[in-house]
């Protein structure tokens, strides 16, 4: 599993994505993330804890070593490893087959520096995604505990302002700010994809086995009857269907668990969304850009 518990960690630490101190305690000097997509490739992400370098590489099939795409000091500036579009694709591959990814936000928010726009990319369409990307991005919060009066109080006593109901805590990690400054699509610095050593074939092979799974899926026996309604939720932008389809996934003998928790109640738009638009084999963001 990708998600170690040193990176459910992390994630959930602001400073770790807006590069301040980070609080958590007995960190490893390195972190090292391995993301399996398919066809036994992996991207493969270290992250130097101490200084903040980070390396993102591409481990064929039968190879134990990554080879490096790109590398990039604390502050960068990134390389543009990846193109939007692979990145996208990779991690929607990534959350379909790992149960502890819910939603493609842990990749995309972690690799998406590696991945800018590019002269064809929509701009407005690739902040969406990345908004959504670190909007995904929780924390379990403790519950709330209600504290009243140990008996029933005078009526004039009565009224909620005497006995305010503590806020909740927010399971978001990151503040609407720090959202905001952080889901601009990065601008491409640095071209390493001209170099002689860069992947450019194995990479190719990963886009082609990655889309192909994408294209497949819907037309997939437990998903086919269910792709007009999947697509009318997405041209829609109503997420009131999802029941419907919850349903139709279910009567269909999808047992997928990604899948069915994306659509259960209680409904969490982000994750719901990207699963509509994969289940209708939609444009990513078509759903999204309703709900960010």
């Amino acid at each position: 599993m990708p998600v170690s518990e040193v990176l459910r960690l992390l994630s959930q630490d602001p400073a770790f994505w807006t590069g301040g101190t980070t609080g958590a305690d007995d960190l490893p000097e390195q972190l090292h993330v391995s993301f399996p997509v398919v066809g036994g490739y992996s991207l493969v992400l270290d992250i130097d804890l101490t200084g903040g370098d980070r390396h993102l590489g591409l481990r064929r099939p039968a190879s134990s070593e990554p080879v490096q795409l790109g590398w990039a000091p604390a502050d960068g500036p990134y390389p543009a490893a990846l193109r939007w579009s692979e990145l996208e694709s990779f991690a929607r591959v990534i959350a379909l087959e790992d149960p502890m990814l819910p939603h493609p936000g842990l990749v995309v928010a972690l690799l998406s520096p590696f991945a800018p726009a590019g002269a064809d990319d929509d701009p407005a369409g690739i902040a969406a995604i990345r908004e959504a990307a670190y909007r995904s991005l929780r924390r379990e919060v403790p519950a709330v505990v209600v504290s009243g009066p140990e008996q029933a109080p005078l009526p004039l006593f009565a009224d909620e302002r005497w006995w305010p109901v503590p806020p909740v805590p927010s399971p978001q990690v990151l503040d609407e700010a720090a959202i905001a400054d952080l889901s601009a699509p990065a601008e491409a610095r640095l071209q390493v994809r001209t170099a002689s050593r860069f992947p450019h074939e194995d990479l190719t092979d990963l886009v082609r086995r990655a889309s192909a799974v994408l294209t497949l899926l819907p037309h997939s026996e437990a998903y086919a009857g269910t792709r007009p309604l999947a697509r009318r939720i997405a041209d829609s932008g109503d997420l009131e269907g999802v029941p419907a389809l919850l349903g139709a996934l279910t009567e269909a003998g999808c047992d997928h668990p990604t899948v069915l928790d994306a659509l259960s109640e209680p409904l969490v738009p982000l994750e719901a969304c990207w699963m509509v638009e994969t289940l209708a084999g939609a444009e990513p963001g078509t759903l999204l850009r309703h709900h960010v």
